[in-house]
């Protein structure tokens, strides 16, 4: 390929997971009017000192404590997305991105539980008695459960506010593949759309006893393929590189990626996509930084969020500083998750856009766009490659003609 054929011979895509820019229109429908995650972690943490997203122009997108709106910002354009898709969970968010709209939300059972229907054909289906089923952090239905499952090689059940069916079982009483075996008995049953959850993951863990149990590497996610082509399938088709990081490669059910890296933490996601801007190559890194949603929306944490913003603003000036002259970087998130709202849901939020080039001489704040998927459609453009009748998204002009 000549480099020199494409406006951006690289383009690193970060989702802040979780992080909305404010209630979008239709947020009453899902008892979120009112949410603003990025607005209220920075109330309640007393302000955010993040110089460099200031820099990029974030402070005209909201009202942000601590985070100025008068910046001048001539290398990087900023705006606001609206989400398409009925839904506000990882996989309605990040398909979009890539072009899939989704009109009918994942099914959560934060509240209730799986119906007894469903256990009790898994517990047929698989011969393991099954406990638990409630919403629970992990490593507290172990210290409350794992006991029991190690003495009646049971399954535990359960949820959480996202759309998924986990299972946790003793490596060594279980066995790994046999909670495998298990989790594929469960991706197909929950395929029925009474059920239809958006990933199963397997949980194995290890121990003696509640004081020590601990979760292994060992971790397996099911989730549902998108329904048809993506971006990322394009992308690949065309034979550009699709790298994802962090959980990319679970929420696309490793459709259209060519190659995955595993992260641990946030800042760990940000060395690992800091790490790639040394290597030769043409296409898409993909990152996903998921501790702003696990750590702190989901457990209502503002202060921690606010914290692991200024962490990722540290790790975000190493990286602008490795960037090359012909590569673009977009920021953005799949949901909102205020911690300061009720309930440990994910909110139905807008979020932002920062794209950032060396190449961008006019940055300014844009207009709202209508989809997530002006991401994926603007990726495509960039690279000459034709999308689909059923992929939405609109081209970003602006980022591929600064004369638009």
């Amino acid at each position: 390929m000549n480099m020199n054929e494409y406006k951006y011979q690289r383009i690193f895509l970060i989702v802040l997971d979780s992080l909305g820019f404010g209630a979008l229109k239709d947020a009453d429908l899902f008892g979120d009017a009112g949410a603003n995650t990025i607005e209220h972690l920075a109330a309640a943490s007393g302000g955010l000192s993040v110089p460099h997203l200031e820099s990029l122009g974030m402070g005209e997108l909201a009202n942000i404590m601590g985070v100025r709106s008068d910046i001048k910002h001539l290398n990087s354009y900023v705006m606001l997305l609206n989400e398409a898709s009925r839904g506000k969970d990882t996989l309605t968010g990040h398909w979009e991105m890539m072009g899939v709209k989704s009109t009918v939300p994942f099914k959560t059972f934060t509240d209730t539980g799986f119906p007894e229907a469903l256990i009790k054909e898994l517990e047929k289906e698989t011969g393991h008695k099954i406990i638990g089923n409630i919403a629970a952090s992990g490593t507290e239905i172990l210290e409350e459960l794992g006991e029991e499952q190690m003495k009646e090689n049971s399954l535990i059940v359960y949820t959480s506010a996202d759309s998924v069916l986990q299972i946790a079982a003793h490596e060594e009483i279980t066995g790994v593949q046999e909670l495998y075996r298990c989790c594929e008995i469960a991706r197909r049953l929950c395929m029925d759309e009474k059920y239809l959850v958006g990933r199963v993951i397997a949980r194995p863990f290890i121990g003696t006893n509640a004081r020590n149990f601990k979760r292994t590497a060992n971790r397996h996610d099911y989730a549902l393929k998108p329904p048809y082509d993506t971006a990322l399938n394009l992308l690949m088709k065309a034979s550009f590189m699709t790298i994802g990081v962090g959980k990319i490669n679970d929420i696309f059910a490793s459709s259209g990626i060519t190659k995955t890296y595993k992260t641990v933490s946030n800042d760990d996601g940000m060395d690992k996509t800091i790490a790639l801007v040394s290597d030769d190559f043409t296409g898409l890194v993909f990152t996903n930084l998921v501790e702003f949603d696990s750590e702190w929306g989901h457990r209502r944490n503002p202060a921690g969020y606010a914290k692991g913003i200024e962490a990722f603003d540290t790790k975000l000036k190493t990286l602008i500083q490795a960037l090359r002259d012909d590569d673009l970087l977009l920021l953005t998130a799949d949901h909102g998750n205020d911690p300061t709202w009720h309930g440990t849901d994910h909110t139905r939020e807008r979020v932002m856009l920062i794209a950032f080039s060396k190449q961008i001489k006019t940055g300014r704040r844009l207009p709202d766009r209508a989809s997530f998927g002006d991401i994926g459609r603007t990726i495509l453009e960039n690279f000459k490659v034709e999308t689909t009748d059923k992929l939405v998204g609109t081209p970003i002009k602006e980022l591929l003609d600064e004369a638009a």
